[in-house]
């Protein structure tokens, strides 16, 4: 069986790590725009050979994993679809799905039924290949969410490869893993990213930074996350997105008011929900 791999990044990188491990394919080709990932995965035997291009990559593939930022979808989809075995089964990994799906519908013709679109849950603050590693999957959750028209084969096969890496299975309806993503995911990113903003336009910034303790650091964490993959996936799924942000907001301006009148009995009902929920 042969893997065609779009992106040798954190994700793709250690599928292809753990793949290998288990035998999983006879033959892993691999593409990536950042050359020095491709040469050091294929120098490193975790891929076979390098392709050239996308359309390269997939010719004669049996099975065509995209691990590439939610914004580079489209156009990939694009270019492999003219070069697309009859059987050949498409997935993607991208932390939002209802765009992804409208992509692939758009783009792949009559090889959407074989597109499973996937996200597994695994990945942290640091991208990149030099951060791949076998056991990444080891216990997280694979979300899988076919549509009606998803062949029920692929599916399976796609599922069982997670499964083989160290995945636990959950499926989803791609409405439902927006939603849900959006609140526990895109959100705190999102929110992670405006603090530290906030703070470094201050002219005491460095004094702040420097003042920081580990609650801090723990909070803003994920701010040190690929700006541009998130700016994609905060605009791919802008619309729960949006929503939660909406809602967020209307629980501080909230708990401003009750800061600016001095309600404590507001603060400590606020922060008990959440102390009961995290607990």
């Amino acid at each position: 069986m042969k893997l065609a791999l779009i992106g040798i990044g954190l994700i793709g990188g250690s599928l292809a790590r753990a793949a290998k491990a288990r035998g999983n394919f006879n033959r892993i080709i691999g593409f990536d725009s950042q050359s020095e990932a491709l040469l050091r995965a294929l120098g490193l035997g975790v891929i076979d050979e390098a392709a050239t291009s996308v359309a390269q990559a997939v010719v004669d593939a049996d099975l065509v994993m995209i691990a590439t930022p939610v914004g580079s979808i489209r156009q990939i989809l694009r270019e492999i679809a003219p070069n697309l075995r009859s059987a050949a089964i498409v997935t993607d990994v991208g932390s939002t799905k209802g765009s992804v799906i409208e992509a692939a519908r758009e783009e792949l013709g009559a090889a959407f039924a074989r597109f499973v679109p996937g996200h597994p849950i695994a990945g942290s603050e640091h991208s990149g290949f030099e951060h791949s590693d076998a056991a990444l999957f080891a216990g997280k959750l694979f979300i899988s969410t076919p549509v009606e028209q998803t062949d029920a084969r692929a599916v399976v096969r796609i599922e069982a490869l997670w499964h083989d890496v160290g995945c636990h299975i959950e499926r989803m309806t791609p409405t439902e893993h927006d939603n849900v993503f959006a609140a526990v995911s895109h959100l705190p990113h999102l929110l992670a990213f405006a603090l530290v903003a906030h703070i470094a336009g201050q002219a005491d910034a460095d004094r702040k930074f420097a003042m920081a303790g580990a609650g801090f650091r723990d909070f803003t964490r994920i701010a040190a996350s690929s700006p541009s993959m998130w700016s994609d996936i905060c605009i791919a799924n802008r619309v729960a997105l949006g929503n939660e942000l909406r809602s967020h907001r209307e629980l501080l301006e909230g708990l401003q008011r009750a800061i600016d009148v001095g309600d404590r009995q507001i603060l400590e009902l606020a922060f008990l929900t959440a102390t009961n929920a995290r607990r």
